[in-house]
């Protein structure tokens, strides 16, 4: 009988041998490409077929003939048309192994999961046939090795079946049910597949063959509990205690997988040929007892134990010199230990008195440490495993052993909510009070962790209620903070002090009242804590209620007797911190309660100051209301108005005018609102300024008008709108400076350019003598010079003058030096996040921090690489030059400098790390909170001056923060930078300290940017040290360069950048 494969019959009886149809499909199978174009030429259907359903397509596709396949399928074949047996062309050439056929088909769309009528595969049929190039390009190409046919065969049967030893390595290899590609002897260890093991063992395939992450077959099959595999790889040679060494996972042995998995059988299976219990420990010095005693796994301690301990040993003798297990203490021992084992599980066991011949030399050590310093009893008091605990201390596990953070058994216990086990080890004689390197003791971190009924154990067991932390916090801190009543209760019973202070001077109260626990607070009030007591930086617990929103603990405190206006550090009251964190609700409840609206702090700011710079509209509508003065003017005269000019706010600066707010009104220094919109480009608020008849030629005390500063800032709009609106462009500073002069000394050829065609002269001199020509020439603004040297007549004559007098001096305006409050947190956010923290990786739901990061024994990945890289975002720590400022209040410079501070210097704002001015002479500024930060612009970098700032962020701070793999960290905060967007003509430095441990160079830094504030991606430019050198070159003559110490310390990473994101 003839085949789907084999020549046509006759079509059908009206028709003979030289029928077109017989002709067309000989001539396909034969591959006579002129034929079949003749014959489809002459109409014959490029369809047609024979009595099998066999066409063109699929007889030229057996036959390997890929001019008239693709010319076929050029004048529209159908790809996957198929035969009365359900087989495509692709099912045939895959079956044919015609390789390049099947790519053509591919190309051309035919579907590589296609099943026949029997449910066969172009895979499978390729597999069938020993065909691996054709395999790996249909798996490369999507093909599903999981389809089998209506026996349930899959490919990878047939392959085994056929005994295709390459097609089946191929097809484990890409098991697409996998979350990463293996070798194929991993994938059958895995599976416990014997056949597939067996026949790639048999053709030369290595026993210890390693994935790329450092694993055998062997570790994968002890992982999964694999024993039939694991006992073929063991016979084959395979290394029992083979050494993982890939990253972290260096020295993890098979015993580590079988015993973290707790796969009794293969322990055993692995102990009986000769895997050592004492010297299989890893990198950070975990044994096999570590990684059971973790999981709970007691079936594998007691083997471990007993095949250890010499005293399980028949009469203490030996054999050859070797000690020898007795049946039964084993069995008796084993009992003891785990009385509800039941004969079964027993009979299991009894093979390990079959193998009596396991001779041992060590015996395992209760006591052995991680590398963090985890003992097996703290991994088992973390797991609450207090059978293993029992089992531990009988062969004399110490209670009070360490981590290296000083976490005892006992902390462990306590903040897991171990009760039992708390419970056992006070019994046993541990210390209530032990304390962590931090001075915490167990009490604080069951506190911590809400663990009420621990609590009330420790202080039955005499742990001290008011024992302190590093930084002073007692439990009743911590459990303020996270609103446990009960253990709040359970403490303040005890004697708990209620006015306890942390370092920050905290209290509880404090404590509740910023985290807005008004139950606890209630309850700290009840047992007398003090209301009006300040933190280090001022804040009572008002202030703290009213900065954080918490209407309810506000509401409490002011029926409890706080005085509505009580005053912070620098004379801030409550309302002027609920106006600045816009907390309207709170300043409603504090207006109602009497609060005044006109409260001025020490700096002169009241509350609608705050409002007015913050944009706060409803808040300063409700002060309004209160009879808040729209002309109240702070210590150096600034009013609301200022503010909301200054930052741009036109609603705001329309409430105010409408409220009787003073638009010409000046500061000591002569700046109006005028002056702050050109200074800062203010356009929309300026025009309602105009509106309510604001001078434009207003003049500050030493002579400066809204043009003047506009100019100097290179505020092109503003300049526009000035002189649109009657600013006189020639008028002149006390120094006989035009706006011409600014415009020209700072650089901005745009403003130069726009009050030349105003009218404004090129002719005029300072007092001094010089035009604004002369004044570019001196400072090298190129494009400024060509522009007026074709226009100046004067020619300016000076007289000789010594080096140092020959420096040009330059003008600047008045600047408005007011501060606000920082962005940042209280000074107590930092103490309780550091301790909130501090062991967050030891009771992590991975192993311990070193089984975690240091084994890879919590999640085996079958062969997946994990790069344990230390991602340090380059984070700087430092406030703002010329200023030593709190952080969380309304904050007082003396104000008894002089306003006219040169606007080259840094305006005080203390949520910045560094600001200054940078123009073509380039600059360098270093932070002085925390030496170190500094940023570096070479001379001739910037293309036209501009404010350079930067400061630090918290990465809760952010809607999108930098995403951080398992292993990674932050080193510090995030650093932001402004103008973001910014281009310089060459490479600037950032240099930033940080506070990795780089492990010796086990670790990298990995510097992060985000452009837009969504999206992270690393910075690419490498600061290679010719390149850093280079800028350091251009920015530092030899002798300043050799005085500055700090450029080789490993403390400093280095950013090299052409531009600004908006993070670091």
């Amino acid at each position: 009988m003839a085949g789907e494969g084999d020549p046509p019959p006759d079509l059908n009886n009206r028709q003979g041998e030289g029928s077109a149809s017989a002709s067309f499909l000989r001539a396909a199978r034969a591959g006579n490409l002129e034929k079949v174009l003749e014959l489809l030429r002459g109409g014959t259907d490029i369809n047609t077929c024979n009595a099998n359903g066999l066409n063109a397509l699929h007889l030229a596709s057996k036959e390997g003939h890929s001019e008239v396949v693709r010319e076929l399928l050029k004048r529209g074949a159908h790809v996957d048309s198929a035969t009365k047996k359900g087989n495509t062309a692709l099912h045939i050439s895959s079956l044919a192994g015609q390789s390049l056929i099947v790519t053509i088909l591919v190309e051309n769309g035919a579907n590589v999961n296609v099943q026949s009528l029997n449910g066969f595969t172009p895979l499978y049929m390729a597999a069938q046939e020993n065909h691996e190039d054709v395999v790996r390009f249909l798996l490369s190409h999507g093909a599903n090795q999981a389809l089998s046919t209506e026996d349930g065969f899959t490919p990878l049967a047939v392959a085994l079946q056929q005994g295709h030893d390459r097609v089946v390595a191929v097809l484990l290899e890409n098991d697409a049910r996998g979350k990463v590609r293996l070798p194929a002897l991993h994938i059958a260890a895995k599976k416990d597949d014997i056949r597939a093991a067996t026949l790639l063992l048999q053709n030369e395939h290595n026993a210890d063959v390693t994935s790329k992450s450092g694993f055998t077959p062997l570790h994968i099959a002890a992982h999964y509990g694999n024993e039939n595999v694991a006992q073929l790889l063991i016979d084959k040679g395979a290394n029992v205690n083979y050494q993982a060494r890939h990253n972290i996972r260096d020295l993890l042995t098979p015993l580590h997988c079988a015993s973290r998995s707790g796969h009794d059988q293969v322990v055993d299976l692995l102990l009986e040929k000769g895997a050592p219990i004492i010297d299989d420990v890893t990198v950070d010095y975990l044994t096999p007892l570590h990684v059971a005693a973790h999981c709970g796994h007691l079936l594998s301690v007691a083997i471990m134990k007993i095949f250890a301990v010499p005293q399980f040993c028949k009469n203490g003798g030996t054999n050859g010199g070797k000690p020898v297990l007795h049946m039964r203490s084993f069995i008796k021992n084993l009992l003891g230990f785990f009385p509800f084992l039941n004969p079964g599980k027993l009979l299991k066991l009894h093979k390990l008195l079959r193998v009596a011949k396991l001779l041992l030399d060590r015996n395992a050590d209760p006591n052995a440490r991680a590398l963090n310093g985890f003992t097996p009893l703290h991994i088992a008091c973390k797991k609450n495993r207090i059978k293993v605990v029992e089992l531990l201390l009988k062969y004399h596990a110490s209670i009070e052993a360490t981590t290296e953070s000083g976490l005892s058994p006992l902390h462990v216990a306590s903040f897991m909510g171990a009760i039992n086990i708390v419970i056992y080890l006070l019994q046993q004689g541990a210390n209530p009070d032990v304390a962590t390197v931090r001075g915490e003791t167990p009490l604080h971190l069951a506190a911590r962790a809400n663990q009420t009924d621990v609590v009330r154990v420790l202080i039955r067991n005499g742990a001290k209620v008011d024992a302190q932390a590093r930084e002073l916090q007692t439990p009743l801190h911590i459990a303020s903070r996270l609103g446990n009543t009960d253990i709040v209760v359970l403490l303040l019973q005890a004697g708990a002090n209620p006015n306890a202070a942390t370092r920050d001077q905290y209290t509880p109260l404090h404590i509740a009242a910023k985290e807005g626990q008004e139950e606890v607070a209630a309850i700290l009030l009840d047992h007398n804590a003090e209301k009006n007591v300040l933190t280090k930086k001022g804040f009572t617990p008002l202030h703290l209620a009213s900065k954080y929103g918490n209407v309810e603990v506000a509401k409490l405190l002011l029926e409890r007797g706080t005085p509505v206006d009580i005053e912070g550090k620098n004379q801030v009251t409550p309302l002027h911190v609920a106006a600045h964190y816009n907390n309207d609700k709170v300043a409603m409840l504090l207006l109602e309660h009497g609060a005044s609206a006109k409260a001025a702090a020490k700096n002169g700011y009241t509350p609608l100051h705050i409002a007015a710079k913050k944009n706060q509209m409803e808040i300063a509508g409700t002060l309004l209301q209160y009879h808040a003065d729209p002309n109240a003017k702070s210590r150096a005269g600034f009013t609301p108005l200022h503010l909301a000019a200054q930052e741009g706010h036109r609603e705001m600066s329309a409430l105010l005018i409408e409220n009787g707010s003073d638009v010409g009104a000046k500061a000591n220094n002569g700046l109006t609102a005028m002056h702050l919109c050109a200074q800062e480009d203010r356009v929309p608020v300026a025009e309602e300024l105009v509106k309510h008849n604001a001078d434009v030629n207003s003049q500050t005390n030493a002579g400066y008008t809204p043009l003047h500063v506009a100019c100097h800032f290179g505020q092109l709009n503003m300049v526009r709108f000035l002189v649109e609106h009657g600013a006189n462009v020639g008028e002149t500073t006390h120094a006989s400076y035009t706006p011409l002069h600014q415009a020209a000394q700072q650089g901005h050829n745009h403003c130069v350019r726009y009050l030349l065609e105003h009218g404004a002269s090129p002719n005029a001199q300072t007092t001094n003598g010089q035009t604004p020509l002369s004044i570019a020439q001196r400072l090298g603004y190129v494009s400024v010079v060509e522009t007026l040297k074709t226009v100046t007549e004067t020619t300016v004559i000076t007289e000789t003058t010594t080096v140092a007098d020959d420096r040009y001096k330059p003008q600047n305006p008045e600047a408005m030096n007011e501060t606000m409050f920082s962005e940042s947190e209280d000074e107590g956010a930092a103490a309780e996040h550091e301790a909130a923290t501090a062991h967050v990786k030891d009771f992590s739901d991975t192993l311990t921090q070193g089984l975690a990061d240091s084994t890879g024994v919590h999640m085996i990945h079958t062969g997946e690489q994990v790069l344990y890289t230390l991602r340090v975002l380059p984070i700087i720590y430092a406030q703002p030059m010329h200023t030593a400022v709190n952080d969380t209040s309304v904050l007082d410079r003396s104000f008894t400098a002089n306003d006219n501070v040169p606007i080259g210097h840094n305006v005080a704002q203390p949520s910045f790390l560094i600001s200054f001015l940078v123009d073509a002479r380039g600059g360098a500024m270093r932070g002085c909170r925390h030496s170190g930060v500094r940023i570096i612009i070479p001379p001739r970098k910037a293309s036209q001056p501009v404010r350079v700032t930067c400061r630090y962020l918290r990465k809760d701070k952010l809607a999108h923060p930098p995403p951080l793999s398992e292993g990674e960290e932050l080193a510090s905060r995030i650093l932001e930078m402004a103008p973001a967007g910014a281009k310089f003509l060459g490479p600037v430095i950032l240099e930033v300290p940080h506070f990795a441990s780089l492990r010796d160079r086990e670790r990298e830094i990995v510097i992060l940017r985000s452009d837009d504030g969504q999206h992270w991606k690393e910075h690419q430019l490498e600061a290679t040290e010719d390149a850093v050198q280079e800028v350091l070159n251009e920015s530092f003559d030899a002798e300043e360069l050799a005085q500055l110490d700090d450029l080789h310390t490993p403390r400093i990473t280095r950013i090299l950048t052409n531009d600004f994101p908006m993070y670091f």
